[in-house]
């Protein structure tokens, strides 16, 4: 205790002046330091250590201004402004102008005002005599004095209230500096925040592009799987080229593609075929690189293409006037005709036609001869010697011809041996491809008159349309128009599900067991000019300039896509649709994101008209004649 005594009795200015044999501190070391002093070989406590400030190390410090918030204020003035002694100014100065006089009450007159009982305070110091007790002395009156009368302050103290008001006012725009500056840091925060935000839901979203991908990818090895199991045990039958696998259209997963591809670019078309003068009409290939045909305008022979040299193999010569649709699926392709007839083609013989046709050109060129061994002659009727019996008959390449359209056939679809076409006849049919007979036949007037809903709530669809069908088309991006006059304009089926859309507006839906529509999609105010669907979604294309995906399961429309023109064509898949829609570039719409993008670069220079894909591996048609291979 003694001890204790003794040390907290020592002075404290030998304390402070030992400060000075230490080595010099920075301003990060000082502060309130501990000095610790030794007690011999006894315990030390608390009691035993003494604190002291380092004033002269901190006044000798050089301060360093902050940045960010309150940069335009220095530290030190920062702290005087915002320590609450700078209020104590202010209460002085309420103080001194405070004025004693006789008690008011307003303590009881304002809680009375709120309803409340005043408090027992207010009766401390009054007597407890009765009203009669009580002697009331009247004072004569006199004029009542202000309050800041009575109240003399001296030219002193208002100098002094007058630099501690200017210095109040000097603290409070300090206050607003630093307000105003942690304000704009946080702004800065939140909008920091707000990109690191953006950024996240890009990488969710992009999980969940990769999540539909590898969905795909799985779908795709599960059919390439059954492919593979089922290929082997075909039998060789006469019909045995029509067996095919499942529709590319509905194919799921990355296709087989060279690794060069990988090397391209995305976005950028790197490849152009120009063999076509008018604008393309109708296009489809069997793969990536595989075999590609297209159709134009005042062309009555599609061209068929090898896409891994780009060179033309040959044409397929059959038809009577354009081709306006055509579906090629391996070594098979169905083309529709303006003279009402479906063709049948198989594209490995397309070579071997070529050569026959250049071969045809000699022999007919000899001149009969009489044959002087035997006497006899060997001239024909016209005199033209016929070599019929030394040359062998060879097959073209169409292999079927399909009739029974009045009228141009404008849109197809078929999987191993069904086909269905649309025609401008205004009727759907159904087909047997292994005997080329027509199985039913759908009548798209009757069901127009004969709705299945009940009701026609389409600006078109209480039209008739006897006679020719023809529409003008809005104007393209270049400001051409078109007469449109495909009344259907696009099937597809699913098992025994059939849907069609035509140029009344409506997307069908009809069962291919009884050749009845039992649904009708009304929605488009123009003519459907093209659709697809998948097992929950159907996505149509009109003339009214918009995209629409209707929900199968409930009849209505998912979602609707404007655009600044009219969408002649098409395709989707679980991620995004693309589409022509009357511009010099493809339009790519995001499903996941809803973001449109467009495919410009190498591209046509007048609108796009038709496309088809497959994965990354993308074949557009323009009304500028060209064919465009695109890497997406």
């Amino acid at each position: 205790m003694n001890s204790a005594a003794t040390v907290s009795s020592r002075p404290r200015a030998s304390i402070v002046g030992s400060s000075s044999l230490r080595p010099r501190m920075d301003f990060a070391t000082l502060g309130r330091a501990p000095l610790r002093i030794g007690l011999g070989s006894r315990r030390i406590t608390s009691g035993d250590l003494q604190i002291f400030e380092a004033t002269e190390e901190l006044l000798e410090a050089e301060v360093p201004e902050p940045e960010g918030v309150a940069s335009n204020v220095s530290l030190l003035r920062g702290f005087n402004a915002t320590i609450p002694s700078a209020e104590q100014s202010k209460t002085r100065r309420r103080q001194m102008r405070n004025v004693d006089t006789p008690r008011l009450g307003l303590k009881r007159l304002g809680m009375s005002a709120r309803g409340l009982l005043a408090d027992e305070d207010e009766h401390e110091g009054q007597s407890v005599a009765s009203e009669e007790d009580v002697v009331v002395v009247r004072h004569p009156k006199k004029g009542r004095e202000s309050l800041s009368a009575t109240k003399k302050l001296g030219i002193e103290e208002l100098s002094r209230q007058s630099q501690e008001i200017l210095r109040d006012k000097e603290n409070i725009h300090v206050k607003r500096s630093l307000v105003n500056n942690e304000i704009e840091e946080i702004t800065h925060k939140i909008q920091a925040l707000d990109g690191i935000r953006a950024k996240l839901e890009q990488d969710l979203l992009k999980l969940q592009e990769d999540e539909l991908e590898l969905d795909d990818e799985l779908e795709g090895v599960k059919e390439r799987m059954a492919f593979e199991k089922t290929s082997n045990q075909r039998p060789t039958t006469s019909v045995q080229n029509l067996h095919l696998p499942p529709s590319s259209r509905r194919r799921k997963g990355p296709a087989f593609l060279p690794s060069e591809h990988d090397e391209l670019p995305p976005g950028v078309a790197f490849m152009t075929l120009d063999s076509h003068t008018t604008p393309i009409t109708a296009l489809d290939f069997s793969e990536p690189y595989g075999t590609l045909v297209t159709a134009s305008q005042e062309d009555a022979q599609p061209r068929v293409w090898d896409l891994l040299s780009g060179e033309e193999i040959g044409r397929l010569r059959g038809h009577v006037g354009a081709v306006h649709c055509l579906q090629v699926e391996d070594h098979v392709c169905l083309t529709g005709g303006a003279d009402g007839n479906v063709r049948l083609w198989d594209l490995r013989r397309v070579e071997d036609d070529e050569r026959w046709g250049e071969a045809d050109m000699t022999s007919l060129s000899d001149v009969a001869e009489e044959d002087e061994g035997d006497g006899q002659s060997a001239e024909s009727s016209h005199g033209i010697r016929s070599s019929q019996e030394n040359v062998p008959q060879r097959d073209g390449p169409c292999a079927r011809l399909l009739e029974g359209h009045t009228q141009a056939v404008t849109a197809l679809y078929f999987e191993d041996e069904c086909l269905v076409t649309g025609a401008s006849d205004k009727t759907l049919r159904q087909w047997d491809l292994t005997t080329g007979q027509c199985v039913m036949t759908m009548d798209i007037l009757w069901a127009i008159s004969h709705p299945a809903n009940g009701n026609l709530t389409s600006p078109l669809a209480s039209q008739s349309f006897p006679g020719s069908f023809a529409v003008q088309t809005p104007p393209y991006a270049d400001g051409t128009r078109e007469i449109y006059e495909d009344f259907v304009g696009g099937v597809q089926f699913w098992g025994y599900g059939l849907v069609s859309g035509s140029g009344d507006g409506a997307v069908r839906m009809w069962d291919m067991r009884t050749g009845q529509a039992h649904r009708t999609l009304l929605g488009h105010t123009g003519p459907v000019t093209c659709l697809q669907f998948d097992e929950i979604h159907i996505a149509s294309g009109s003339l009214d300039k918009t995209l629409k995906v209707w929900d199968l399961r409930t009849g209505g429309i998912f979602e609707t896509i404007q655009f600044d023109h009219a969408v002649t064509a098409l395709q989707f898949d679980t991620r995004k649709i693309i589409a022509a829609t009357g511009e010099n570039g493809v339009k790519v719409y995001n499903r996941t994101s809803s973001q449109k993008s467009t495919l410009l670069t190498n591209g046509h220079t007048k609108p796009v008209e038709r496309l088809r894909y497959m994965d990354r591996y993308l074949v557009t048609g323009g009304r500028d004649a060209k064919i465009k291979i695109w890497s997406l």
